[in-house]
């Protein structure tokens, strides 16, 4: 249960939750979310899409889908769903697709199967006779996610609702008080094998207590895995929703990305392995050279020579030894061994393996010529002539 602030205007006797209602609803679905961490999610009678918009940020959810019978509704926002270009620059670990469709929860579609998750948030009350005598069919037997999550208004609560006389909303064709709700729930989760326990948001004010939650929720849980999802997919191929929306947000899943992110990265490593290796080559320079100026201007190739020059045979053995496993530079070149580059912490944890760090930067990263090391071009200024 969700703590709820009421404040009471004594004025109007106008009653004000804060956070509004609404928005303590879709909290409600997003702790379940972040304590379950379900990976599929479809939220029916979905309207603005509001709650998808902040449950597409929950980095467990795979998939979420969207369901509603007023399509121009659905559509007025529904770009908030699509990727953002920040996405693209920084592709998610997780894959995820958001899919809107139109249609109505009467009806028995297999793009719903499979889900973990299904929300109903305020729906129930908006539906016909017929079409919520077919709905425990359609969502609990059909359906059949892990978990169901149902919140309805509570009637007993509209006494303490200025203006209220008969429903909340005109479009509600019932309201009901909580045995109402509670013995429609346990029927259908009796039926359907799931258990269900029973909660709520808006706490009434001191002395009122007993009307119970603004917002009564029903969470339903399917008792055991379902051994009849394949059949169902299998027997009812026929498809009752339009689809109106669909993204595809980039994912390191998807190799394209996982590619330009690797490739990103070795780039990016090589050139700090590289200004690493400039600075120590200075360096070296400047404690193996008696006869050079304090302050070097630095030319690769030919300070590489004179330092050798300066080594002991000892060390200029050490130094060609370290060169097949260390990075080095020939010439105008620095060459980085692609065991260096996959041992940086990214690239290791985005390819997983050696091999896969090769596949992914063929063509796409200047290597070697036996492709065991990335090669780097020095840049730099012509130097003016020493004295």
């Amino acid at each position: 249960m969700m703590d709820t602030n009421l404040q009471k205007d004594d004025l109007t006797g106008i009653i004000k939750f804060i956070p509004p209602l609404y928005k303590q609803r879709y909290q409600f679905i997003k702790d379940l979310v972040i304590k379950y961490k379900p990976k599929k999610v479809a939220d029916l009678g979905c309207a603005d899409c509001t709650l998808l918009w902040m449950l597409k940020f929950c980095k467990c959810i795979e998939e979420l889908a969207g369901l509603d019978i007023r399509e121009n509704v659905m559509k007025e926002k529904m770009h908030r769903l699509s990727p953002l270009p920040a996405d693209y620059l920084q592709p998610s670990e997780r894959s995820l697709t958001v899919t809107l469709h139109h249609g109505s929860v009467a009806h028995k579609d297999p793009c719903m199967l499979g889900f973990d998750l299904v929300t109903c948030i305020e729906l129930i009350e908006h539906l016909e006779a017929a079409e919520l005598e077919k709905f425990p069919e359609v969502v609990f037997g059909f359906m059949a996610p892990a978990m169901v999550v149902i919140s309805t208004p509570n009637s007993e609560f509209n006494p303490l609702l200025p203006g209220v006389t008969l429903f909340r909303h005109s479009d509600h064709k019932f309201e009901w008080d909580r045995a109402q709700f509670q013995s429609w729930a346990v029927a259908a989760a009796t039926r359907y094998d799931y258990t269900v326990e029973f909660t709520g948001l808006g706490t009434p004010p001191p002395g009122t207590e007993d009307v119970g939650f603004c917002t009564q929720i029903g969470v339903f849980v399917r008792k055991y895995p379902k051994n009849g999802e394949i059949v169902n997919s299998e027997k009812h191929t026929e498809h009752a929703y339009k689809t109106v929306f669909k993204a595809v947000h980039p994912s390191l899943k998807d190799e394209k990305y996982l590619q330009n992110a690797v490739v990103s990265e070795v780039l990016f490593g090589a050139d700090i392995i590289k200004r690493r290796l400039l600075g120590n080559f200075k360096s070296e320079c400047k404690e193996h050279s008696d006869g050079l100026e304090t302050k070097l201007k630095f030319q690769p190739f030919k300070y590489f020579m004179r330092c050798s020059k300066n080594l002991s045979l000892a060390e200029t053995e050490k130094l060609d030894a370290d060169r097949s496993m260390e990075p080095f530079i020939d010439g105008n070149t620095v060459y980085i061994p692609l065991a260096k580059i996959f041992s940086i912490p990214k690239v290791n944890q985005l390819c997983g393996t050696f091999e896969k760090l090769s596949k992914l930067i063929a063509g796409k990263v200047a290597l070697s010529n036996d492709g065991s090391a990335v090669i780097v071009t020095i840049e730099y200024e012509n130097e003016e002539q020493e004295n």
